[in-house]
């Protein structure tokens, strides 16, 4: 008998103990507010590349991304995404595969996408960009419950909705908006970095906010080793409600050259090597019919609940893009816990895991 209730408890505490150690330790997900599943799968689009009203020098655009052959525009704009995360990891949302992803919320636009990312559904509730905190349980109130996240989880970003969106007064996670840069110091609220140890790459000249987000995120990342660390970029999204096509497909090149760093980086960083998940979405689509639709997205824009997600690392499966499948943004949470070791929530109205991507 005795040995029988000490092969349970063994057993028990293996079943704990395998629920807790997974193999990803650490997970950064990134968003690029608003950019395009089109662009992403099919590279640049020619009515848009080809518009004066919209690109100020065509032809300068055109020799660095367009190409009649779709895969090769598309690398030419994201060349980490698919000459590294193409073959190293997953990518959805390639509907001439079949792939399918898109949002749940009915309003297609960023507060109810980030809320949907964090929280796991959309609440049709949360109506506004200027919707004041988030009521709803998200991924950061769960991780925060567990004394191996406390103080370490941090959020950086451009827009300066994010310390509503992901509700800090509640739980207490930092968030870094606003991030100014000034006389050899940057800042946001009361964190300081007196110059930079870490080093990124240069900006392409289109991109403004969005160079001091990442090397700000980068700087805290490298300095604290976050367990679970979100940077939220918005450029993209900016120049594409400006009609600025140019400068839209500039800030996805630089978005992309950042997540090249920041690969390179945690590949060769002792406490993420091996053991991070790198994940990078969008919080909405935009429209596609007609000249003047790709700058705009909403509850009555056609094609702006349609996203995509790449992913690449620690617990995600190397295979590509995916050939079939229907996903949605409301599994993102849970896609992260379940990648932790842990299940986010028993609710029917939670999305469930991205089985598909995980190993």
């Amino acid at each position: 008998m005795k040995n029988i209730s000490f092969f349970l408890l063994m057993l028990c505490a293996s079943i704990s103990f395998a629920q807790d150690a997974s193999k990803t330790q650490n997970v950064i997900l990134v968003t690029f507010d608003g950019y395009r599943w089109q662009e992403v799968f099919k590279g640049a689009e020619k009515k848009l590349i080809s518009n004066k009203k919209l690109v100020k020098d065509v032809d300068a655009l055109k020799k660095n991304y367009w190409s009649e052959d779709k895969l090769a525009s598309r690398e030419k704009i994201t060349p980490f995404l698919w000459n590294t995360i193409a073959k190293q990891g997953s990518i959805i949302g390639e509907r001439k595969c079949a792939s399918k992803m898109q949002v749940t919320n009915i309003h297609r636009f960023s507060y109810p996408g980030y809320s949907e990312i964090f929280s796991g559904w959309g609440n049709r509730k949360i109506n506004s960009n200027d919707y004041p905190d988030n009521p709803n349980h998200t991924i950061w109130d769960f991780l925060q419950a567990d004394e191996k996240f406390k103080n370490k989880m941090v959020a950086v970003a451009t827009w300066d909705a994010f310390p509503r969106i992901i509700n800090t007064k509640r739980n207490g996670v930092p968030v870094y908006v606003n991030i100014k840069d000034s006389a050899g110091k940057c800042s946001s609220g009361n964190l300081i970095f007196e110059g930079w140890n870490e080093k990124c790459p240069a900006s392409n000249g289109f991109i403004l906010t969005d160079s001091l987000t990442y090397h700000f995120a980068k700087e805290y990342i490298s300095k604290n080793h976050p367990r679970f660390a979100f940077i939220g970029f918005d450029e993209t999204d900016h120049f594409g409600h400006e009609g600025q096509y140019d400068s839209y497909l500039h800030s996805a090149n630089q978005l992309d050259g950042y997540m090249q760093d920041l690969w390179n980086y945690i590949q060769n960083d002792p406490q993420y090597k091996d053991n991070t998940t790198l994940i990078i979405t969008c919080d909405h689509g935009r429209g596609h019919l007609g000249m003047k639709m790709w700058k705009h997205h909403g509850g009555l824009v056609f094609s702006s609940n349609k996203i995509w997600l790449a992913a690449i690392g620690a617990g995600i499966k190397n295979q590509g893009v995916l050939k079939n499948g229907h996903f949605y943004q409301k599994q993102i949470a849970a896609t992260i816990t379940k990648l932790f070791g842990k299940k986010f929530s028993e609710e029917k109205k939670i999305g469930k895991p991205i089985d598909a991507i995980l190993n």
